[in-house]
């Protein structure tokens, strides 16, 4: 019996389209008739343990029984992204280096404030399962019940409640960018500043702080110990469909998303290889939706929710160009 794979499917579409357009005119085409025919390196610009490692390594399996090759994970850390980014788009544009990666906030950090030596444009989305927002919350037997109490408080005493946030972060930008649009003045607040999301969720969840400003699925694991006031998000997020909406506490205000995390390649690849990028993202696509792909990474709180690339490129060019505009509040 015949072996028949999507490999084998995909090769015979691309030879057929190089005989039937000429073998000079189409050398992108006779490139991908051949591949993959070696392993894929997966470029995580992150240390091993952090989201974007678990999911390259969590997904890989369903990831290469699509492609039919072996996918070896490169970490890459270091300058906030900028090292393992400009590491992927140094590689050659013929598929064998694709990106797992938070593309927000970090491509764009790395442009605005790193002088990075490429453009938000030169990544190119292929799907951002894990989109992460600011979620203001309080101890879960705190006395603040809802954001628009906390925002009549501060109004009142800007003083009255603690602040827990990290500075110099998506989650610092919308708190600013909240108050500011509630007229309270920001420079008076009681902020409490935490190095990063997890010291900032703990003080949050054990009463340290009243109020802290944090990306949401951080709080995954602390969802019992907190009362979620409002999400930085413009629907209804899936994974915390009880946290209300921003818009709901009757306050209109600009936000930036936070982590949009997933798998991207550069633009030239996308541009000089359409075939071997058409395969990388039926590839992916296939094993998001794959039900044994969704049931194991929910067991690791990991995201495989099929966006596709064109909205997911939208929603990584749309935060970064928000992020340009606030860019001071990112310093």
């Amino acid at each position: 019996m015949t072996d028949f794979t999507r490999r084998d499917a995909f090769k015979i579409t691309a030879g057929g389209l190089a005989a039937a357009g000429g073998l000079v005119a189409m050398p992108s085409i006779l490139r991908a008739a051949n591949y993959p025919t070696r392993p894929i390196n997966v470029i995580v610009p992150f240390a091993t343990g952090g989201y974007n490692d678990r999911l390259s390594r969590a997904f890989a399996p369903y990831l290469e029984k699509e492609i039919g090759q072996p996918l070896v994970i490169v970490n890459k850390p270091g300058a906030g992204t900028q090292l393992g980014n400009s590491y992927a788009l140094n590689q050659p544009a013929d598929g064998y280096s694709i990106l797992c990666t938070s593309a927000a906030p970090y491509i764009p950090l790395t442009v605005l404030l790193q002088n990075a030596p490429y453009k938000v444009e030169d990544f190119s989305m292929i799907n951002l399962p894990s989109r992460d927002y600011t979620l203001a919350a309080t101890s879960s037997d705190g006395p603040v019940k809802t954001f628009a109490e906390v925002i009549e408080k501060l109004k009142k005493d800007p003083t009255s409640l603690s602040i827990g946030v990290q500075p110099a972060s998506a989650d610092f930008a919308n708190m600013v960018l909240a108050f500011q649009a509630a007229e309270i003045d920001a420079t008076k607040l009681r902020i409490v500043t935490y190095d990063g999301g997890g010291p900032a969720r703990n003080a949050t969840a054990g009463a340290q702080v009243d109020v802290g400003f944090v990306g949401g699925e951080g709080f995954l694991p602390l969802k019992s110990k907190i009362r979620p006031l409002a999400i930085f998000a413009a629907e209804k997020v899936d994974w915390y469909p009880d946290a209300p909406l921003i818009g709901a506490a009757g306050i209109k205000t600009d936000f930036v998303e936070g982590s949009q995390r997933g798998w991207a390649v550069s633009t030239k690849l996308k541009n000089e290889q359409p075939e071997i990028y058409k395969f990388l993202v039926g590839a992916i696509e296939r094993a998001s939706k794959n039900p044994k792909s969704i049931e194991t990474l929910k067991l690791q709180e990991l995201a495989t929710t099929w966006y596709g690339p064109e909205a997911s490129d939208k929603a990584y060019l749309d935060n970064a160009s928000k992020m340009a505009k606030y860019v001071d509040l990112l310093k």
